[in-house]
């Protein structure tokens, strides 16, 4: 059945913020709406420039015989700025200090807005980059890996400190925590990741990096590669010279006065490290 031009717009936005780094063909659109093609394209031009004006992401068209169009979900280095200044403003109320100098981000990293945000972030950083598959470990980071996989439109994977039984055959790695100083376990399935997965580590908060490195130990057992990691917050009291390079944190956490109960925060290297340019 044919439609008008305002139902397709709604349609065909809804179609296709669902499916971000996804080819569609014209073909597709016109069967759907019994359109014409040049309608089509009509159609994909204002959603094109209301895309980049409302800062949504990028709509671009593939010419040829097997092309379409691909939306790629982004984020303005305006907007992105924005979050980290309110974001900030959050995180330090004294009453998030918990004990061993650890911060309560459960309630922010809670809110659906604040996590898709977060999502589209790190999506952005790694929008130009060839990712198969999001890494992170269980539990705390479980929402942002979602969010992120999402925008990227590809799988995410947990990592546990435990055996479970429906996970099946795992692979196992002992890391040194770099908060503590003991050796922990962590494991994966067997199934979950394949050869040559290009994978992306998040997490929430990083305070010695030895998680992160137990996952990029993890990746190497299974000869994936490790492209990068991004984390919410991290500290900025752990060795730095021992950090890798490719981690981003979103923001630092440059004190907790346990004792005052005042908490220091300043953006992570989230913006230098991201390159914006594509979606402006």
């Amino acid at each position: 059945m044919k439609t008008r031009r305002s139902e397709r717009l709604i349609d065909m936005t809804r179609y296709l913020l669902e499916r971000p780094h996804t080819l569609i063909s014209l073909a597709f659109f016109a069967k759907r709406f019994e359109s014409a093609k040049s309608s089509i394209s009509e159609d994909l031009g204002i959603l094109r420039r209301t895309f980049m004006i409302r800062g949504i992401g990028v709509l671009e068209t593939l010419p040829g015989a097997g092309g379409g169009v691909i939306f790629t979900p982004g984020i303005s280095k305006k907007e992105a700025t924005e979050f980290i200044e309110e974001t900030s403003k959050r995180l330090v109320e004294p009453s998030r200090i918990l004990p061993g100098g650890y911060l309560y981000l459960t309630d922010l990293l809670a809110e659906p807005n604040l996590l898709r945000t977060i999502g589209r972030m790190i999506a952005t950083q790694y929008s130009q980059s060839s990712i198969d598959v999001v890494m992170t470990v269980a539990t705390k980071g479980i929402p942002i890996a979602q969010s992120v996989a999402s925008f990227l439109n590809i799988p995410f994977v947990i990592v546990r400190r435990d055996s479970k039984i429906t996970e099946g055959s795992t692979i196992s790695v002992n890391y040194a925590s770099g908060s503590s100083d003991r050796i922990e376990k962590m494991e994966l399935s067997k199934r979950s990741l394949e050869e040559g997965s290009r994978v992306l580590v998040v997490d929430d908060f990083m305070k010695g990096g030895g998680t992160i490195n137990g996952m990029r130990s993890l990746i190497s057992e299974f000869n994936a590669i490790f492209v990068g990691a991004t984390v919410f917050a991290e500290n900025i009291k752990m060795d730095q010279e021992l950090r890798d390079k490719n981690v981003t944190s979103i923001f630092k956490v440059e004190n907790i006065d346990t004792n005052n109960k005042i908490i220091r925060i300043e953006p992570g290297d989230y913006l230098s490290k991201t390159d914006f340019s594509y979606f402006e």
